[in-house]
């Protein structure tokens, strides 16, 4: 049972001025562990008893039914409760066990779709670490979900249409070599990208026959679309490699050019409830009563734009999916663009776009400065990682150079150490990036959080242990009790991670328990012949699987041996 909530029925009974609501509400953890574990500060009721805070604290402890708990004391202001150790480590640690990777699995979601767009790199671009965030904030969202009993859809909303490959293809017309391209498809198609913007800003006349070439690319133009499909082709083949290397799966690759022939619906649907308007040739919605400016549907030329196809987008993932949340993990810097894809389907009558929701995150930059594909200033992510798991394997090999399997560990510990990395900021924060920091064993990382699961494995081979569910297994020492708190703690971690849209919230949730396990194996021999010993290693079992499970969340694997 949720611990809180057996303290606000206790209390509700001693404290007839305040609802079971009011009074959950206004419980607090005590600063240190030594003062209990949960708190109620009596302040609030001081107006209405007309007396001192100490004594309504004092009197409240006379009235209470303390049954269930260590002991509950008044201490100046505040009733604070000690919760019995020993049946709450039982029944904490026997969940665990009969559990095992189903512990913190909920229901919330069940016969529910949630439908999530992350990812989506430009074709013809390297993939950089500006790529990253999307990815593994989208890939552990889908995994949160999932916990939470949702289906959760993964969609690779590829950046492959657009005016940008009308450039392309006069940047390769002037300048390509096909040879070239088909020996390094990306650094070379990437060199005539920056090569076109460079140049187009200079002179207008190439960025005008670039709008041209995108026209005959919606047209249907045959030369257009066979030099946009090889270019597709050839990026693929790169961004699937890498995607395997990260370990993440989607369940539907549906790029921008995938709508094409589907905006004529979002276009009628406007047309007849007279929203289009002209304005210098192109069509707009007016979003005035929404603060904001006005949508551009279509260019003079009729050439559509994001906006038109992402309305396309909408439309067929809540006809195909029927989600309950459409949601874009897209960088902070997109913010108006799905405010006015919101605002312009709630026009067209589709209150289902409340359901639409904008996961932004903060910029990636390298010595504090920001990247750009245009510009030619990126990180590549594919030798990124190589790199990292070099890094890795040099440590491994420093700490336990007899270990097998080192190459598979390290790339584990690598590429794990790059999205934990990510995943531990808080989503809306950006970061500097920071191989050294990243692979570090030390500190709050990825291969810290992994070499302490690593850790627990070795005990328990030592131990020989194999868990038993009918055990009576309980602890009552203060540093198997923080331990405790924080397994007890995972189902609300994951259902706030859920809210919040934010994986920082298991990411930290690991480091902490990765500590608390530290620090309770710096102190406590835990193979030692003890009455004690079974339930220690019982809870190393169940903080392994924990550990384990919530590295999973973030797409992180947990190597058994390091």
């Amino acid at each position: 049972m949720n611990q809180k909530m057996l303290v606000a029925e206790k209390l509700a009974t001693a404290i007839p001025s305040l609802d079971l609501e009011a009074i959950y509400a206004l419980l607090e953890k005590p600063k240190s562990s030594e003062m209990g574990d949960i708190a109620f500060p009596a302040f609030s009721l001081a107006k209405v008893e007309r007396k001192a805070p100490q004594a309504i604290a004092a009197d409240i402890v006379e009235k209470l039914d303390t049954n269930g708990f260590e002991k509950v004391v008044a201490t100046g202001p505040y009733v604070n409760f000690f919760l019995d150790k020993a049946a709450i480590s039982h029944a904490t640690l026997t969940q665990v066990i009969e559990e095992k990777e189903q512990y913190g699995q909920q229901k919330r979601g069940e016969g529910q779709n949630i439908t999530i767009d992350m990812s989506s790199p430009n074709i013809a671009k390297p993939f950089s670490v500006g790529h990253l965030r999307s990815t593994v904030i989208g890939d552990a969202l889908a995994n949160i979900y999932e916990k939470m009993g949702y289906k959760a859809l993964r969609i690779n909303h590829l950046g492959d249409w657009g005016k940008q490959f009308g450039l392309l293809i006069v940047a390769y017309k002037l300048w390509g070599d096909k040879a070239a391209v088909e020996a390094n498809p990306i650094s070379e198609l990437l060199k005539l990208y920056v090569r076109i913007n460079a140049e187009a800003d200079e002179n207008p006349e190439l960025d005008e026959e670039g709008r041209k070439w995108f026209k005959k690319l919606e047209d249907g133009d045959a030369e257009a679309l066979e030099l946009w499909q090889w270019f597709r082709d050839e990026s693929l083949v790169e961004f699937n490699r890498i995607y395997d290397k990260l370990n993440i799966n989607f369940d539907y690759i549906q790029g921008e050019a995938f709508y094409n022939d589907k905006m004529d619906k979002g276009i009628e649907i406007l047309k007849e409830k007279n929203l289009l308007q002209e304005s210098k040739g192109a069509m707009i919605v007016d979003l005035e009563d929404y603060n904001l400016p006005p949508a551009l549907i279509m260019k003079s030329d009729g050439a559509t734009l994001y906006i038109t196809r992402d309305i396309a987008t909408a439309l067929y993932r809540k006809e195909q999916y029927n989600f309950v949340k459409n949601i874009y993990v897209v960088g902070q810097e997109q913010a108006n663009h799905f405010k006015q894809l919101k605002a312009v389907l709630k026009e067209m009558g589709f209150d289902w776009s409340d359901d639409m929701l904008h996961i932004a995150f903060g910029l990636v930059t390298k010595d504090k400065k920001k990247l750009s594909t245009r510009k030619g200033n990126i990180i590549l992510l594919e030798p990124t990682l190589d790199e990292a798991v070099s890094r890795a394997l040099s440590q491994i090999e420093e700490k336990n150079p007899n270990l097998e399997n080192k190459e598979a560990v390290a790339e584990a510990v690598g590429v794990g150490a790059v999205k934990f990395f990510d995943l531990k900021t808080d989503r809306e924060n950006g970061y500097d990036f920071d191989l050294e920091a990243m692979v570090s064993f030390e500190g709050e990382t990825g291969p810290y959080v992994q070499y302490a699961y690593a850790r627990i494995q070795s005990i328990l081979r030592k131990g020989n242990f194999t868990p038993a569910v009918d055990n009576q297994y309980q602890l009552t020492d203060a540093e198997s009790w923080e331990i405790i708190k924080h397994l007890q703690n995972f189902a609300s971690v994951i259902e706030k991670a859920a809210d919040k849209y934010d994986p920082s919230l298991i990411a930290k949730y690991a480091i902490n328990l990765a500590q608390a396990f530290n620090k309770y194996y710096a102190h406590t021999r835990i193979l030692d012949e003890s009455p004690e010993r079974d339930s220690r290693l019982a809870l190393a079992y169940a903080t392994g699987l924990v550990l384990k499970e919530a590295l999973r969340l973030l797409g992180v694997e947990a190597p058994e041996k390091m």
